[in-house]
């Protein structure tokens, strides 16, 4: 037995090194199963395969951490409850995962995001034939709150503006405000992007539903490029870029955000990076942009998401109510209550 667990550490480890020959990200799923590979965990070998799958169906890195991360969770949890086998698996090992995340102190939110990479590694062993399919007879949903995006007010857009000199800063603050893209997008921004002739900006590859779009700039944010661009090292491919010809990191620029929002005394109003696409959207919506136009340069799938700053700031709705409640207060309204 010894020397079968020898010979198949070997075999393991020469996969690992052909899989980082592999080109450009080979190392990070080899880096993966490497984890994987020093857990004890039901089903580590079809989990391990399920992982290449997603490799080789081109999934983002970010996409197999997260799918990666839920189901170590999952399983883990599942050998727990006494059981080694996934063929055994019930709806009630799901429900009882979702009452243990949710009593651990998980926002509902992420645990149905854990959910989804659970079910999505189940699936794919029913359709490998290795489990049986009666577990999803009937679906599990979750109730999510509905909460409205968080945009930032008019005075404290101002306020923080304000206080930002820093020329790289800046301009990427106001992309960020004027078009309402996602802070990876703009991160990810290579100057052959940008099309300041045309005032236009290519999204190759969304960032949450690799949904490619062309977004738009005001005056102002091309204002802001332009000086920009001046100061840039022409050498560099990214528009923002960090130390050697690699992009601003996420937790740069979001610290970064944080210190202006600090010396700008904002920092208590609980304002993240996120709040300046949701008030680029908010605004646009109270400027009179339809709702289908607004869900295309948000990049949104579903027009239900696009919907809910709809719900959140809806000028027209807001000049009705208080044209009736003037009304009200006049006294031009009869009636028994």
């Amino acid at each position: 037995m010894a020397d079968a667990h020898v010979v198949d550490n070997e075999t393991r480890n020469q996969e690992y090194e052909a899989e980082d020959r592999i080109g450009h990200g080979g190392p990070f799923i080899a880096h993966i199963l490497r984890r994987l590979s020093v857990l004890e965990l039901p089903e580590r070998e079809h989990f391990r395969n399920y992982l290449r799958y997603k490799w080789r169906s081109n999934h983002k890195p970010s996409t197999i951490e997260g799918a990666f991360a839920s189901i170590v969770s999952f399983l883990t949890f599942y050998e727990k409850s006494g059981k080694r086998e996934l063929k055994d698996i019930a709806r009630a090992d799901l429900e009882a995962f979702i009452e243990h995340e949710q009593d651990r102190g998980l926002k509902i939110s992420t645990v149905r995001t854990r959910l989804v990479c659970i079910v999505a590694f189940l699936h794919w062993l029913i359709e490998q034939e290795l489990i049986p399919g009666t577990v999803f007879k009937k679906r599990i949903r979750l109730k999510l709150p509905a909460t409205l995006p968080r945009a930032m007010a008019p005075q404290d857009v101002k306020k923080l503006l304000s206080i930002i000199d820093h020329t790289r800063d800046r301009a990427l603050i106001f992309l960020l405000l004027r078009t309402g893209i996602r802070i990876g997008e703009a991160l990810a921004l290579t100057m052959n992007d940008i099309d300041l002739k045309e005032k236009k900006v290519h999204i190759v590859q969304g960032e949450k539903n690799d949904m490619g779009r062309v977004i738009y700039l005001s005056n102002d944010a091309m204002f802001c490029l332009n000086r920009w661009f001046r100061y840039r090292d022409p050498e560099k491919s990214f528009v923002f870029y960090g130390k050697g010809n690699v992009p601003i990191c996420y937790s740069t620029a979001r610290s970064r955000f944080f210190r202006y929002l600090t010396e700008a005394g904002l920092a208590h109003k609980g304002y993240t990076v996120h709040c300046l696409r949701h008030t680029c959207a908010s605004e646009l919506l109270n400027a009179g942009m339809r709702l289908e136009v607004l869900q295309q340069l948000l990049g949104h799938k579903d027009i239900e998401m696009t919907r809910r700053y709809a719900r959140l700031t809806d000028r027209t709705r807001e000049e009705e109510y208080f044209r009736a409640m003037m009304r009200i207060e006049k006294g031009e309204i009869d009636g028994e209550y």
